[in-house]
């Protein structure tokens, strides 16, 4: 053999031995808010994804996941859109995920239709996204899936008027409609739909407006983080509580505000699909794992739909690899036991079929700090708002 043959065999198998390694290499490229109001669903999804790593490999198979991470800030569709192409065209990723707010991951939709690649919601909410491309799949919630079985057990409580006061976007009008149909449907009334600009920072003429009409209960859904804090709070400091009016939400109360809200927010109940507090051993090994990397985290619903978001990667990636339309027909069907509880990814919605939790904000007596509290729970629902 020449030194030219042998120079070029050794060449050969360099080449040969990289690709190789390429092949194995899955990469998952995550768009969400890393600054800005909203950056904490970024920051917990990350961790989300660290302790499932950490629990369970980085690898599957002959393949090594990663993660790269895009900061999209806020609302910003277009902004959204230019990094999912960037990372398609210049990372190369197989799969996507994250996708915080409905207008962000819907920019995306026909991007990721033209590429064939399987994009996991972590939480964007409104049911019409997934009939958007055949490859979306959302290990989050819909609002109708936890709006509906609001409004019946609000009427069960013996509620029979209700105001509406939504964020005026999608997934709010989506909880309006899901709540006003479900609570009509068993007799009740809504008095009244009040839809409040996105940008709204001063609750107090909408919630006087609610007050003013006296109903039983007030709806609400707003996006998470600031406003959802400023809403709540505005509620237990205006009166609507000492005037009988009850507070019917869905994430209101959600953990990383919980404390915040102080003694004001007991007594408030919402619907939900998750609590750090659901008691399960699942549950359990979350948070301490979550404890154990981020001391300081504090687990709410974004985590719980990143932490299934990457188990849901993890098999398609077990069946299908990089194969996009073999991965989405092999996660239809899945199902898993969840920190949340079981869950059963819908083939026909390609949204979880999960438990909504009935809540109620108690306060732990031994550790003297705020919870959700699961006082019911309504099983396997899926997404009532697809058809």
């Amino acid at each position: 053999m020449t030194r030219f043959t042998t120079r070029a065999l050794c060449l050969t198998i360099a080449i040969g031995a990289a690709t190789g390694a390429l092949a194995d290499q899955i990469k998952v490229g995550v768009i969400a808010p890393f600054s800005g109001p909203f950056a904490q669903y970024g920051i917990q999804y990350q961790q989300a994804i660290e302790v499932y790593q950490a629990q369970h490999g980085t690898s599957v198979g002959d393949h090594e996941i990663t993660f790269i991470y895009k900061d999209v800030g806020g609302v910003n569709p277009d902004q959204s859109r230019s990094l999912a192409q960037e990372l398609l065209i210049r990372d190369r990723v197989d799969y996507l995920a994250g996708f915080t707010f409905t207008p962000n991951a819907l920019a995306v939709g026909p991007v990721i239709t033209q590429s064939e690649t399987p994009t996991v919601i972590f939480n964007a909410a409104t049911s019409v996204i997934n009939k958007e491309s055949p490859f979306y799949l959302r290990t989050s919630y819909t609002l109708w899936q936890v709006s509906a079985p609001m409004a019946d057990w609000a009427y069960d409580q013996g509620i029979r008027s209700v105001v509406t006061t939504v964020s005026d976007y999608g997934p709010g009008i989506d909880a309006e409609k899901a709540f006003k149909s479900a609570f009509e449907a068993k007799g009740g009334t809504v008095m009244d739909t009040v839809r409040m600009p996105l940008s709204t920072t001063d609750f107090t003429p909408f919630l006087q407006r609610v007050k003013d009409q006296a109903p039983d209960a007030v709806f609400t859904f707003l996006p998470g983080g600031p406003p959802t804090f400023t809403y709540t709070k505005t509620f237990n400091q205006n009166g609507l509580a000492d005037a009988g009016i009850r507070f019917l939400g869905t994430a209101e109360t959600e953990e990383t505000n919980l404390q915040g809200l102080g003694d004001m927010a007991i007594g408030l109940s919402t619907a939900y699909h998750y609590s750090a507090a659901h008691d399960s051993d699942a549950n359990r090994a979350f948070l301490a794992k979550l404890a154990d990397l981020h001391p300081d985290a504090i687990a709410n619903w974004a985590s719980v739909g990143a932490y299934d978001g990457v188990h849901l990667i993890y098999e398609m990636v077990k069946q299908a690899g990089s194969d996009g339309p073999a991965a989405v027909e092999a996660a239809k069907g899945l199902e898993w036991e969840s920190p949340r509880g079981p869950l059963k990814m819908d083939p026909e919605t390609r949204t979880v079929i999960q438990n909504v939790y009935i809540r109620e904000v108690t306060r732990n007596p031994d550790t003297g700090l705020l919870e959700n509290t699961e006082t019911g729970v309504i099983a396997t629902v899926g997404d009532l708002g697809w058809n």
